[in-house]
């Protein structure tokens, strides 16, 4: 099949470490990063290039300049799922499909609910309760079981 694996989207994100690991997990598994702005960080900020190192090489990146730019820049057939700790629906149930889109929000306040509304929302289980998942976590997580389903692994 052509295309990639998937596309791991990031709406807003605020630390460059994370999307520097988001961006080793998608070269790791030949998924697109999408990242929406505004960023809280800069593209050539040194922590970001020390978090993604050289992984960035098998990575293709795009960027957008808002949410309206990203759903323009959306084949007609996308499935774009969001996740949440406020979705009541496992990720483990999605039946993800190569190409889908997975959408992650911002580290300090997640996916806004204008914009969860519109969209098939997921949650990773997190039976320990406290704090929600790092950023970098959660897309990984998340991100390797579209792909056990796709793919069969």
């Amino acid at each position: 099949m052509s295309g990639p694996l998937l596309h791991v989207v990031l709406f807003e994100p605020e630390k460059a470490g994370n999307v520097g690991n988001v961006a080793r997990t998608c070269a790791v598994l030949g998924a697109d990063l999408h990242l929406i702005r505004p960023f809280g960080f800069h593209l050539h900020d040194r922590e970001f290039r020390r978090a993604v190192m050289d992984y960035l090489e098998g990575v293709t990146l795009h960027e957008h300049a808002g949410w309206t730019a990203f759903q323009s820049a959306l084949p007609p057939s996308a499935r774009v799922w969001a996740f949440s700790t406020h979705a009541t629906t496992l990720h483990t149930r999605a039946g993800f499909r190569r190409g889908d889109y997975l959408l992650f929000g911002p580290e300090s306040r997640g996916l806004p609910v204008w914009l969860r509304e519109g969209l098939p929302t997921l949650k990773l289980p997190q039976p320990g309760g406290g704090r929600s998942l790092n950023l970098a976590v959660a897309a990984g997580a998340a991100a390797f079981e579209a792909g056990r389903q796709i793919e069969g692994w």
